[in-house]
């Protein structure tokens, strides 16, 4: 995933690894490190040319890095919901610290996802024997523990800002 210029632990370490690409005059190495960090090409055409001063900001890096990440395995069912609600919370003007706490070495979706179902398991309750019914289950216990979108939201803040 990270494989040739490593983990970068915030916007400002790519801009500054970036810029001395840049003054080498390595474009190639430039462009595979927009690739690796999830950084469109035509951000890194128009800061080639001087359109853009950096060639990343906070937002675009940290959901540059989540792309990523996503694309790194098989990414479905209650998956995807949470990655959105990951989306939702880094891009909200509000939970500015969201995008730099995404980027972070050592943070990840897989970590995120990890803790939301540990909190899933730990809050797992048995289902309604009329839902389980309706489901055609005949026998055995039926258990369920998935947050609902707000307590989603809490935990991923709480896995990447620490709460």
């Amino acid at each position: 995933m990270f494989d040739k210029f490593g983990e970068f632990d915030s916007f400002h370490e790519i801009n500054k690894a970036a810029e001395g690409l840049k003054e080498e005059g390595d474009i190639d190495s430039l462009k595979e490190l927009a690739k690796e960090n999830g950084i469109d090409i035509e951000d890194v055409n128009d800061y080639i040319t001087g359109k853009m001063e950096y060639l990343t900001t906070e937002l675009t890096a940290a959901v540059g890095k989540l792309e990523v990440e996503k694309n790194d395995y098989k990414h479905e069912f209650i998956f995807i919901d949470w990655f959105n609600y990951i989306m939702t919370c880094v891009t909200d003007p509000k939970n500015e610290r969201m995008r730099t706490a995404v980027r972070l070495k050592g943070k990840s979706i897989k970590g995120c996802y990890g803790y939301i179902l540990n909190w899933s398991e730990k809050k797992m309750q048995p289902v309604d024997p009329e839902i389980k019914k309706a489901a055609g289950f005949k026998n055995g216990q039926v258990k369920m523990g998935i947050p609902d979108m707000n307590t989603a939201k809490s935990l991923i803040k709480e896995y990447y800002l620490g709460r």
